[in-house]
């Protein structure tokens, strides 16, 4: 048999029982680990289609972030009570020792049980004996402490494992039944503290305008009273004056005389009236000319 012609058959002999396999997709992300004869390579393959030796099996690990919730765990606190914690992890697998993954844990369920979960776990027990009383974790400051230390001290223990800790996220604690109950009612005392004295400051609020309006009304009355005060001594000084002037004065009593007459003359009872010109004084002379009654 000719040489080459033996090479040809056996190069389509290869392509038509390996065909498919001279060639490797990884899906978009995701990160290929190749083994050959059960030997896990150290080179990772990125996404996308790879040329590659067909006697290779693979391993494509997802390399995307991902949650991790972990609900119920138990917390002890120095007081001796027991609350439970909820927590969410987000976290992806390192690239880079995607082998070391494969040759160590296996694939990310394995990663999750081995290492993440358990760790997580043992550092909530942990660093909850580090809080004096369980109704603390309702502060802010000791919540957001106990989250930072769970994500640092997690982050530094699985590092070397493959994982890579974004964030941790503390979602809910859940205290114990009976401090829970007992913090619920001290929040309804509180509150009915914050509503009397609420109602102590609208009615000391509404004293202080009462005592207000009084005050302006006590001024304006002042005020009214001065007034009063200032016409009245211009008209006691009017009439003062015109007494002073008047007492000097015959022509000013005549003049008050004649406007005495004028009112006179228009009353229907009187008939006739008669009055002495020279006198400084000219009274009217009454009834005259009235029937004399005889008895």
């Amino acid at each position: 048999m000719n040489p080459r012609l033996a090479v040809v058959m056996v190069g389509v002999l290869l392509v038509l029982m390996f065909g498919q396999r001279f060639v490797h997709s990884v899906p978009a992300g995701h990160v290929g680990v190749a083994i050959l004869f059960g030997d896990v390579q150290e080179e990772v393959y990125p996404e996308g289609l790879h040329i590659v030796n067909p006697f290779l099996s693979w391993k494509d690990l997802d390399a995307r972030q991902d949650t991790f919730k972990i609900s119920q765990l138990e917390m002890p606190t120095r007081d001796q009570l027991l609350s439970k914690v909820d927590l969410s992890i987000q976290w992806r697998l390192d690239s880079s020792r995607a082998a070391d993954i494969i040759r160590d844990t296996g694939d990310k369920d394995r990663l999750i049980q081995v290492h993440l979960h358990p760790k997580a776990r043992s550092l909530v027990r942990a660093l909850g004996t580090q809080i004096e009383r369980a109704e603390d974790l309702f502060k802010d400051e000791v919540r957001n402490n106990l989250a930072v230390q769970i994500e640092t001290e997690l982050t530094s223990y699985v590092a070397d494992k493959g994982i890579v800790v974004d964030s941790v996220l503390l979602r809910n604690i859940n205290l114990p039944p009976v401090l829970a109950d007992a913090i619920g009612r001290k929040k309804e005392r509180e509150q009915e503290v914050e509503r009397q004295r609420a109602e102590l400051e609208r009615v000391k609020l509404e004293q202080e305008q009462q005592v207000a309006q009084a005050e302006a009304l006590r001024r304006a009355a002042e005020e009214d009273a001065k007034r009063l005060r200032i016409l009245a001594d211009a008209k006691a000084y009017e009439i003062s004056t015109i007494n002073l002037a008047a007492s000097g004065n015959p022509a000013y009593i005549q003049l008050q005389s004649l406007e005495a007459l004028k009112k006179m003359a228009k009353d229907p009872a009187a008939k006739l009236y008669f009055m002495d010109s020279n006198s400084p004084s000219p009274l009217p002379l009454l009834n005259i000319g009235d029937p004399v009654v005889k008895n």
